[in-house]
């Protein structure tokens, strides 16, 4: 008997067809599981139409409408869920639904590069790998990004290419599992790699900060004119800031406004190393959080979650930086 898959719609260039005025979301989930026949021999299909959009105008509204939508498919009976999403956020979608969701059943994201009306789109084949993750027995929950044959933890994905097929890599992992032409090659085991929140609509303002060769600290005293919910700073090396910088960041943690500090490298995890103005052991000692291995765009996600959760400084504190399943 084959698996029961829903696929949730939002847009993207998976769903875009060009026009003079540039390329737009034109063509619904119906018309993208129509298109490649051969899902049928791997699950039986529904759809269901989350959104229209582009991807790098995704909101957090449209994440909890994705989160609510899974909920309700997993209490059907669903065996999976495939949504097809815009690669330059899907990312942070996935992320999101990995911190947001405590269900049974795995989640894939794909997208495509190339649009359905361009030469070799790669649509059709990422809907395949996806519809074939999600009805895979060794997938029975957590969430993943499947593209050009490659299966990746949402957690730990990330576009790395603007434009090339092969975008998607998780640089400090590798992928949760590679697609054949015979099966599917696990390469580390399928599940959430993620801490889950009990979280329903997120409105958290949360500013992204960077630095670099004499950054001073006007962004993040704008961030805190603002009144925003959390800063997170995008710093270098093993999360470091000018001196500057790491002023400001104490400043914000001593007004009670979280700040995590992540590193502009595309891998490795941050670590409190250096002293001075702006090391990371100063800027840990100032009361900022380290934030692993998450670039500040998932970082930014998760702290918006978490800061949804409570008002509190300490506990949003503690919130995030409450241990991620074992990786």
């Amino acid at each position: 008997m084959l698996p029961t898959i829903t696929v949730l719609s939002t847009g993207g260039t998976i769903a875009s067809t060009g026009s003079e005025a540039g390329a737009t979301p034109s063509k619904r989930g119906a018309e993208l599981v129509e298109a490649v026949p051969e899902l049928e021999t791997h699950a039986n299909l529904t759809v269901e139409e989350i959104a229209q959009v582009p991807s790098y105008d995704m909101t957090f509204d449209t994440m909890a409408e994705l989160t609510a939508a899974v909920r309700r498919v997993a209490a059907t009976g669903a065996d999976g869920v495939v949504v097809t999403h815009g690669t330059d956020t899907i990312e942070e979608s996935a992320y999101f639904l990995d911190l947001t969701l405590d269900c049974a059943i795995p989640v894939v994201f794909t997208g495509a590069q190339r649009r359905p009306d361009e030469t070799s789109p790669d649509g059709p084949a990422n809907l395949l790998a996806a519809v074939r993750a999600a009805s895979h027995e060794q997938f029975d929950d957590g969430v993943y990004v499947a593209t050009n044959d490659d299966v990746h933890a949402a957690r730990d994905v990330t576009k790395t290419h603007t434009s090339a097929l092969e975008t998607f890599g998780s640089p400090s992992t590798g992928p949760i599992a590679t697609l054949t032409r015979s099966g599917v090659r696990i390469i580390r085991e399928p599940r959430s790699y993620s801490a889950t929140f009990d979280v329903g609509s997120v409105t958290s303002d949360i500013a992204i900060v960077a630095s670099g060769a004499d950054m001073g600290r006007r962004q993040i005293d704008h961030a805190l004119e603002d009144d925003v919910d959390g800063i997170i700073v995008n710093g270098t090396g093993l999360g470091n800031t000018t001196s500057e910088l790491g002023d400001g960041i104490a400043d914000a943690v001593a007004a009670d406004t979280p700040v995590v500090v992540v590193s502009r490298c595309q891998a490795g995890t941050t670590a409190p190393v250096y002293g001075g103005g702006g090391g990371g052991t100063t800027l840990q000692s100032h009361g900022a959080i380290h934030g692993d291995d998450l670039p500040a765009h998932k970082a930014r996600i998760k702290l918006a979650v978490v800061c949804a959760l409570t008002d509190d400084f300490a506990d949003r504190q503690r919130l995030f930086v409450g241990e991620d399943p074992e990786r």
